[in-house]
């Protein structure tokens, strides 16, 4: 859970989730994290057994597709929240 609770680390999984991404598209997509940040939080995952470089750049491996699975109920969660974020913010208060 540590690694996961580490600045950019679900965001890389998150970008990655759909198939292999290059440092550069992944820099690319997570506008605003420095490639320093980027390259220890590869190694990191990588030494984890959840990335794998690839011809490509990196990939999920099999247990970092299975973290997704673990985490889709989350997301879910997380969707239906920010509804009803979006939801109160629109319902006017009174004063």
């Amino acid at each position: 859970m540590d690694l996961f609770g580490r600045r950019w680390a679900l965001r890389i999984l998150w970008e990655l989730r759909s198939g292999p991404l290059g440092a550069r598209a992944l820099l690319a997509r997570c506008e605003g994290m420095s490639s320093s940040v980027l390259y220890q939080r590869l190694r990191e995952l990588a030494s984890s057994g959840i990335i794998a470089p690839s011809a490509d750049g990196y990939e999920l491996t099999r247990l970092g597709t299975e973290l997704g699975h673990a985490l889709r109920p989350l997301d879910e969660w997380a969707a239906i929240w920010a509804q009803e974020q979006e939801h109160d913010d629109q319902v006017p208060t009174e004063t």
